[in-house]
This record gives structure tokens, sequence and C-alpha cells, in this order.
């Protein structure tokens, strides 16, 4: 096969902001003095006790932690377009800087972070890690005096898509370092740890090697109960959710409005754009083309819908409510409807939310796809840098509740600087092939198609990805060119289809 080249940047233009602000959320801490001491510090109990299972691998935490003793500390970082690396910058109190070169190959961590060494009591070596952090993660408070919340996310963003992250640890809280991703391999008995934190990082963050480094005993014991699965041929690992939760207790307007529209529209809107589509593969008889899509609201503002049951009907009048930039309501007007969706979906989508087209290679429609309706949710987190980025999305009262059939009333709500993503194996997400031929195409992504809702900008509503069918019969492909400098199946996120399509899965 000849491989396809990447797509230029004009081509998936439409999914990149036109800027990347880096304007603080509401819920930013306030900047204090200058810190006193190093903005982290590695902290580490003097033992620590855990288990191996399927052939000595150790999925515990060893209870590393990275500490902010004096003052927040955050990591901002952002990619101008698909083809350029991150960048970003760490800050704590009054200060800042730049992150070391290549310090996030992805907005998931910050890459080699830490090394981490096992000895043995005769002082050899048993195993050795060199280690990426997501500072969002197993994030608590060092003691009852510590601020009781924190405002940071409580994940990192490993869609490759993303295009800005925040990281956090609230002043006095602490990271738990995790080794999930690589299980450390040693036989049960005792053993010296140390774990030290990078150069590139001590000299960026202008941290001694003494507050770098921590050393503690720990102690493997042997378990059972694990066992090695196609995803998992190690055993014992879990992998993250691939989506956000979805509260159940959304509640939407008290009362069906009594107009099409009320009030006004304020300067913050919300605004959806997409990004390319992914996880590219056939279905298992080769006949249909699968995709994930994700329509991402980039805005100040976020986009929530409520809908009112019509009587006696499965269908839900949808109207969108707005908001000034303090929070408060200014308003709605109807935008469409909601309807049950039955399937394999089985709750309540908001019509004509995206498109999905098949397109020949002089961009001309080949094949349009069924589906075109979402119950929306955050389940992405896109680009948590935009003004107004909401860092806990289903933690609030303007949340999403996709909603059984017997609901009278539903919210769906798309929290600004989040994606909704729906994957491959949906119904209707698919491209039939029929008598297609072979050759090169384009899989455009278009959010709000009819232009219903009301948005700030609607010129940045379309994204395309160049693709190649080739084969016949049982052996038909599908390829995708490369977008940028993105790895799309280097990470968890993506792995079932490149599985799926490499096994007819």
């Amino acid at each position: 096969m000849r491989p396809l080249r990447p797509l230029a940047a004009s081509v998936v233009a439409a999914a990149l902001p036109a800027t990347l602000a880096v304007a603080a959320p509401s819920t930013l801490p306030a900047a204090g003095a200058d810190p006193a001491g190093p903005p982290v510090v590695l902290t580490a109990p003097e033992s620590v006790t855990v288990t191996s299972y399927s052939g000595n691998y150790i999925y515990d935490p060893l209870g590393v932690r990275v500490t902010a003793p004096d003052q927040p500390f955050e990591v901002w970082a952002n990619r101008a377009t698909y083809d350029d690396p991150i960048t970003g910058e760490w800050r704590s109190g009054g200060l800042s800087g730049p992150l070391p070169e290549g310090a996030m190959t992805s907005f998931a961590e910050l890459s080699r972070f830490y090394s981490l060494r096992v000895r043995r009591a005769d002082g050899s070596v048993a195993a050795r890690r060199t280690l990426g952090v997501c500072l969002n993660e197993a994030n608590t408070r060092n003691g009852p005096d510590s601020p009781l919340r924190s405002p940071y996310p409580e994940w990192c963003p490993y869609n490759p898509y993303t295009l800005g992250g925040v990281m956090g640890i609230q002043q006095d809280w602490g990271a738990t370092l995790q080794n999930w991703q690589r299980p450390l391999r040693v036989r049960p008995g005792t053993y010296t740890v140390t774990v030290v934190i990078a150069l590139p990082f001590r000299q960026s963050l202008g941290i001694a090697l003494d507050d770098a480094r921590t050393t503690f005993t720990m102690v493997v014991q042997s378990g059972t109960g694990c066992r090695a699965t196609a995803t998992s041929p190690r055993g014992c690992r879990t992998a993250p959710r691939a989506t956000a939760p979805r509260p159940a207790d959304a509640r939407p307007h008290a009362t069906r409005p009594t107009a099409e529209a009320a009030g006004v529209v304020p300067e913050t809107v919300m605004d959806l754009r997409s990004l390319p589509a992914f996880g590219i593969s056939m279905n298992k008889d080769r006949t249909a083309i699968r995709f994930g899509a994700n329509v991402w609201n980039a805005g100040d503002s976020p986009l929530l819908i409520d809908g009112f049951r019509r009587p006696g009907e499965d269908v839900m009048g949808a109207y969108q409510y707005f908001f000034d930039a303090d929070g408060n309501e200014t308003g709605y007007q109807q935008v469409g409807e909601m309807h049950w969706h039955e399937g394999n979906h089985r709750h309540w989508h908001f019509e004509d939310f995206a498109k999905y087209e098949l397109l020949n290679a002089d961009l001309s429609l080949a094949v349009k796809s069924k589906k075109q309706s979402f119950c929306l949710a955050a389940t992405d987190a896109v680009d948590y840098t935009v003004p107004g980025a909401d860092w806990h999305p289903w933690n609030t009262d303007l949340s999403t509740a996709c909603g059984g059939q017997e609901m009278q009333s539903i919210r769906e709500v798309l929290p600004s600087g989040s994606g909704d993503t729906y994957y491959q194996y949906r119904t209707g997400q698919a491209f039939r092939l029929g008598t297609l031929p072979n050759g090169v195409y384009y899989i455009r992504v278009t959010a709000n198609p009819e232009g219903n809702l009301v948005e700030g900008d609607s010129t940045n509503n379309e994204s395309l990805r160049k693709i190649r069918i080739g084969g016949k019969g049982k052996k038909r492909w599908v390829r995708a060119a490369q977008v940028g400098v993105i790895d799309e199946y280097g990470g968890y996120y993506f792995r079932a289809a490149l599985l799926r399509e490499r096994f007819g899965g």
C-alpha cells in the first residue's frame, strides 16, 4: 500500500482555535507572595507494603507524592496546530517558567518526570523505570488544615487531538505517582526504593536534589486473583475511563417555556468545533467504515439545552439557554427537538447536532451517515485553557442526564473546554460502502449543520480527515492519513480500533 501523505495544517484548521488564549478560569486560585521554598517536593512513607500478581507484577501505587507545600502549582499547555509540538509553562504563586523541551509529548502527562529504582538487600538493581505523571490524578489533601477543595481537573486528557490542558496541585495537597502503565516486576521480598524528579524538571522548577528525591522501604507480598486478558496480557491492569461520568441528577428548568424565545443573547456564548474523525476502521464484514467523532465547545459559555416532552410522544421540544459572564441566565430560544433514540443508545438525543459525510477526492458527497444526533455530555477535555473553561464539568448543577424513556424533561450540557465523543460501534456511526470504488476519500464532521444553535462563530464547525480505501471482499481495508505530528495509535485511547481493523473485530 502506498502511504498517505499527512494532512496539511489548513485541512484541519477548522478543528483548531483561531487563538490559544490562556486566561484563567474563575476557579483559578489567586496568586500570593512568591513561594519561600520549591514549588513542589517529593514525599513518601518510610515503608510501604504492596502485592504482586500474575508473574510478580506490581500495579499498586507506592505512596510517593508530588506535593505543593506553599502555593498552588499549575501547568498550562497548548498546541498551536497539529503540526506543532506541545508547549507549556509552570506557575506557582508569583513565579512562572517554561517547561523543559519535550516535557509533554501528549496532554496526558509530564513525560519522563521522574525515575524509580528498586534495589535488593545486596545493593543490586531489581527494577528501574523512568515514568511520566498526571498531576491531576489521585490528588488529595496533606492534612486537616489543607484547603478543603481543589479547583483543578481530576484527570488528564488522553485524546491525541486535545488542544490545551491544565494540571494543578492545590496548596498543601499532593498528587500520588501512579505506575499502572508500566508495572514493576519484582519477586516477593524487601527492597529499597529511590525516586528522583528528573534533572530537566529540577532545573526548570528550581528544585534542589534533596527536595526532589525520596528513599523508602518496599515490602512485596504475593497475591492471587488477577489474570491476563486480550487488552491486558500481563493481567491486573485497569484501563482509564474513556468517557467522563454522566450524572443522573441533572435538573432542567421546572416549567416548559411559554414562547419560542425570551430574553437576550449575551456576548458570552458557546462556540462549537469538530475534531478530525479518529479510530477509523472497517466493520467485521468489511462493508462499512466505522469511526469516532468529537464536537467540542470552544466558547466562553456552556451549551445548555433543556427538553420538555410533548404529551403522548417520544419527542421533546429543545430550548437553548444563555448566560452572561457571571453565570446568570439571560434568556432562551427554541432550537429544535430531542428524540428517544433506540438502537444501542436508548436515551434522549438532541437532533441535528452534528453531520457526518464521506466525500470523494474532489470533496463532492459520496455517502452520508444516518447518525447526526447526540446526547450531549463532556466526555473529553479538549482545551481547558480557553476562557471560561469548566474544569469540573460533571460535578456541577449544569450537568447532563441522557435519561430513560419515561422522562418528561431532560437537560443536556456541553461545557466550555470539553467535547463529546461518539465511537465507531454506535448505531449509525458508519458509512455503508456498497459499490463504492477504492480510492481516496475524506470524512467530514460538521457541528451544528442546520445552524439551529446560537453560537459565537459558525465558520469553524467543520473538520476533514483524509482516508484511502483498498482491497477486495473480506480483505478490504481503510487507512487514515496522519494529521500533522499526531500519533493516533501510539496511546491507549484508540488501540481498540486498531485491533478491530487488524483482526476483524
